[in-house]
């Protein structure tokens, strides 16, 4: 982020960029070269577009300069124009300033739909209107798997990891191949050349069987750090669990993930079990392309049925998320009420999103974690 945009922030708010469409230009497909260079990925017209969305809107918050000049020339014009006023009628001088009429007339061309933001001041107010554009235009063109790909990321929690500090220290750094796929399969980018899983199955260019194959590497580390980190949060909040209690087995034998030892809600132990499903898988696609977070719903109605008979005694909480990154509906309701309660045990406003964060990271490392273990282990010559 710090190489690109932020660095011209003031120029963009302060010159008539549109006035200059072959140096923004240059600008952008260089920032466009550099990317690839750094995520080791080949971005296509429509994937070079959806990474310079905002985070909140499917992308990578990438932004293009060609997109940002104007709505941040628009806010900061509006923005000073008190200001402006105040200082030049002193001087008795009619207030102008250079540019704006061009710019609301070019904005206007630009999106003939979007009405004029109620704050003009805000540069997200202006800046919003085109993103939304310009991802229903994406949403128009895409189909399958694409467009329930489009629908997963569009989702606020599946961009948490975007989000976090990248420190080795705090356990958010995603190492090199963790940060490609992760990109890869946010984008819809090529992450792999066609081959054969240990399971038999090809494993297309852009590696989704990867992501529901029973042999790969990556689901049950994937599931113990999911469970991990709920168990670690609990502790934090101080309130006491186990993972995997002894004595409450199903009738296969089968436990739960975790169950706090003091009541969670209602006078009654919470008890919860994790579970990570494909967002391109077969069974899930045709709901998935209806409706982001479709699997990780049915999922969790799977979960509830199974652990029906342990409802009467214990307050259950299904935590299905999804391998794009977004959750079923009772797991945003469940870390959301225990990120309040992380907030009011560690006086710090962030502890949710922080919470939040490590979840999403673990789900795109066990992405990365199952693509790898889709290839054979290479035999050393002797």
């Amino acid at each position: 982020m710090c190489f690109a945009v932020p660095k011209v922030t003031y120029l963009l708010r302060t010159t008539p960029t549109w006035l200059c469409p072959e140096e923004i230009s240059y600008f952008d497909d260089t920032l466009k070269d550099t990317t690839e260079i750094i995520l080791n990925v080949s971005l296509s017209v429509d994937q070079w577009t959806q990474a310079s969305l905002p985070v909140r809107h499917g992308g990578l918050g990438l932004r293009r300069a060609g997109d940002v000049g104007l709505p941040a020339f628009l806010a900061s014009a509006h923005g000073v124009a008190d200001l402006v006023s105040r200082i030049l009628h002193s001087h008795r001088d009619s207030v102008t300033i250079p540019f704006v009429r061009d710019a609301l007339a070019i904005w206007s061309d630009r999106f003939p739909t979007a009405s004029l933001p109620e704050v003009p001041q805000v540069q997200r107010a202006w800046d919003d209107a085109g993103a939304r554009i310009t991802l229903s235009r994406l949403f128009s063109a895409a189909s399958g798997v694409d467009l329930a790909r489009l629908r997963s990321v569009s989702k606020v929690e599946a961009g948490a990891w975007l989000q976090a500090l990248p420190s080795p220290h705090l356990g958010t750094l995603l190492d090199s191949d963790s940060m490609r796929v992760a990109v890869a399969f946010r984008l819809g980018c090529d992450v792999c050349i066609p081959h054969k899983c240990i399971c038999g199955s090809t494993v297309e260019a852009n590696g989704h069987h990867a992501l529901s194959c029973r042999r790969c590497a990556g689901r049950f580390p994937r599931h113990h750090a999911l469970n991990d980190i709920v168990r670690r949060a609990l502790v934090s909040a101080n309130i006491p669990c186990v993972l995997e209690p002894p004595g409450l087995c199903r009738t296969d034998g089968k436990r739960p993930d975790g169950l706090t030892l003091v009541p969670w809600q209602k006078g009654k132990c919470l008890l919860w079990d994790a579970t990570c499903v494909s967002t391109f898988a077969a069974s899930h696609l045709s709901r998935t392309v209806q409706a982001a977070g479709a699997a990780a719903e049915s999922a969790a109605l799977l979960k509830r049925a199974k652990y029906s008979a342990l409802e009467a005694k214990y307050y259950f909480v299904p935590l299905a998320f999804e391998t794009t990154g977004c959750w079923g509906s009772e797991a945003i309701a469940f870390i959301r009420e225990l990120g309040l309660k992380l907030r009011e045990r560690t006086s710090d406003a962030r502890a949710g999103s922080y919470l939040v964060q490590r979840l999403s990271i673990a789900i795109q490392r066990g992405n990365a974690a199952s693509l790898m273990g889709t290839f054979a282990p290479v035999q050393s010559e002797p």
